[in-house]
């Protein structure tokens, strides 16, 4: 397992191609949830590639299914406290752990700024609803961190009911299809054009870089 805090992902060069952001919130094909709702609409925000992506990985769903998205693009600001909030967390929980093993456990969680995809608009949270916008069990709750899961956040845990594993192969097969990359750590987290999809798909380089 490949994790945000490994060197080979901050290795990988960044070429940002221009391909702007798009508002969700104008885009009536997908669904958006508004629970990480910020003042400036920072969560609606993805890039077009992947908008598009989005939009034909939906298709390939059964009938009576919708991806529903909670958040797309993360400012530097909130990226680097979502980080540091996590990180001292963990301190707190296991004051023995040395720095480098600090910063691993909390890249499962959370990705160390420098190289995080959300903060290039290229990175999607998202789940599984019906038509009429009920949540599929997908084994835990969105954002559900390893500590409090004992790891069934991670995408191929098996300690999770079979309804909802079937759920996420649903969602994997959907979304792997159309070229986005899973974070294995957190079953809901997908990426196109990030650093981490450019190592985990032998890119050459990452056609998005982080945005002001």
């Amino acid at each position: 397992m490949i994790l945000l805090s490994d060197p080979r992902v901050a290795a990988v060069p960044a070429v940002d191609d221009g391909d702007p952001l798009l508002d969700l919130r104008a885009v009536p094909e997908l669904r958006l949830d508004g629970r990480v709702a910020d003042p400036d609409g920072a969560y609606a925000r993805l890039r077009a590639e992947l908008v598009s992506r989005l939009t034909d990985a939906q298709r390939k769903l059964p009938d009576g299914l919708r991806l529903l998205v909670v958040e797309g693009y993360r400012p530097y600001a909130a990226q680097q406290a979502i980080f540091t909030r996590y990180r001292d967390e963990l301190r707190r929980l296991h004051p023995s752990w040395p720095a480098g093993r600090l910063r691993e456990e909390t890249s499962k969680f959370v990705s160390p700024v420098e190289v995080a995809p959300h903060s290039t608009g290229g990175a999607v949270d998202l789940t599984l609803c019906t038509a009429d916008g009920v949540e599929l069990d997908m084994g835990t709750p969105i954002d559900a961190t390893p500590v409090e899961s004992d790891n069934a956040c991670f995408t191929e845990a098996r300690t999770i009911p079979a309804a909802a594993r079937e759920n996420r192969r649903l969602l994997v097969d959907a979304l792997g299809a159309v070229g986005l990359v899973n974070y294995p750590t957190e079953w809901w987290h997908w990426s196109y054009g990030d650093r981490y999809w450019a190592l985990m798909t032998g890119a050459a380089h990452a056609p998005y870089g982080p945005l002001s």
